[in-house]
């Protein structure tokens, strides 16, 4: 899903699991699919690094980034991909290591080791595909322990530098609907399921999700720095009005180019650069829709913030 969802999902779906020692992160492909920018992408990635390595400052991380046409593309006209450039970026300030994949592929494309269409054939890659990563990633672990390791050897913690970016996503949580207080045209449908035969995504289907219509706002107060909301995106996507603090009110639609054909699991960051303290989100389903939905919905799984 890219950095986003994974800076907010990490408490959850990571470090609520135990202690990690070597964690490996790639969101090369998502973030740039999903078109987050360069501000989003370093934000999250730094914010991934710094929180799991304040739970544990011994951990070893390693960066990869796959491969797509976008990515070969880009190689090929002899300009390295930005969000590559992004993620290294975070990379090079933590001392992070790279496999470097895109790269890789790109260069064995051009030296007619193999095809894109016939042998790699997708973003999601082929058996073959698949082959080329795991040897490059087993290559990789050989040779940071090629080293003998002394019976004495100790595991030393990493330095945590100052931030690339101080309002970087390293508090990232989910919150549950349930905390919310419910108003007028807002309800908590306990199992939703659309049954309209377009596509679902696991946890985002049969559980709790809160739902709007077009009418009263609904408030939820948290504290820190950044606030979104985890939805389904689906073919009845809507638009959402928003303010902060009593703010200017913005509109956000939930309409993704997927959401024809699929429910789509979609983080809408709604504001990423709050003063760290205590604010008041304000939501409301607009009358608005975009033109290739057919309908006017708001299907919150979680909201998420950035902050204590």
């Amino acid at each position: 899903m890219g950095t986003t969802p994974g800076a907010f999902r990490l408490q959850r779906d990571v470090l609520s699991k135990g202690k990690i020692d070597l964690l490996f992160e790639e969101a090369a492909v998502n973030d740039a699919t999903n078109e987050r920018t360069p501000d989003e992408q370093i934000k999250a990635m730094e914010g991934i690094v710094r929180h799991i390595r304040t739970v544990n400052p011994a951990v070893d991380i390693v960066m990869m980034h796959f491969a797509d046409p976008d990515k070969i593309n880009d190689y090929k006209q002899g300009r390295e991909p930005g969000v590559i450039s992004n993620h290294n970026k975070v990379a090079e300030h933590y001392h992070i290591p790279v496999i470097n994949l895109a790269k890789e592929v790109t260069d064995r494309i051009d030296k007619g080791e193999f095809t894109w269409e016939g042998d790699f054939k997708d973003l999601h890659p082929s058996p073959f595909g698949q082959g080329v990563y795991a040897r490059s990633m087993i290559e990789f672990l050989g040779n940071a322990f090629s080293v003998p390791i002394a019976a004495d050897d100790k595991i030393s913690d990493y330095p945590l530098p100052e931030k690339i970016d101080k309002l970087c996503y390293d508090k990232g949580k989910l919150i549950s609907i349930e905390s919310v207080k419910l108003t007028r045209g807002w309800t908590i449908d306990p199992n939703w399921n659309p049954h309209d035969g377009t596509g679902l995504r696991p946890n985002y289907f049969d559980v709790p999700m809160l739902t709007g219509c077009p009418g009263k706002a609904i408030s939820f107060t948290f504290s820190g720095t950044a606030v979104g909301i985890a939805v389904a995106a689906g073919q009845d996507a809507g638009i959402v009005e928003y303010r902060i603090d009593k703010g200017k009110w913005h509109k956000q639609n939930l309409y993704t180019k997927w959401s024809k054909h699929l429910h789509l699991p979609w983080y809408y960051t709604l504001a990423g650069e709050l003063s760290n303290g205590k604010h008041k989100l304000e939501l409301r389903v607009s009358e608005e829709k975009d033109r290739r939905s057919n309908g006017n919905a708001c299907r919150i799984r979680y909201f998420y913030v950035n902050g204590d």
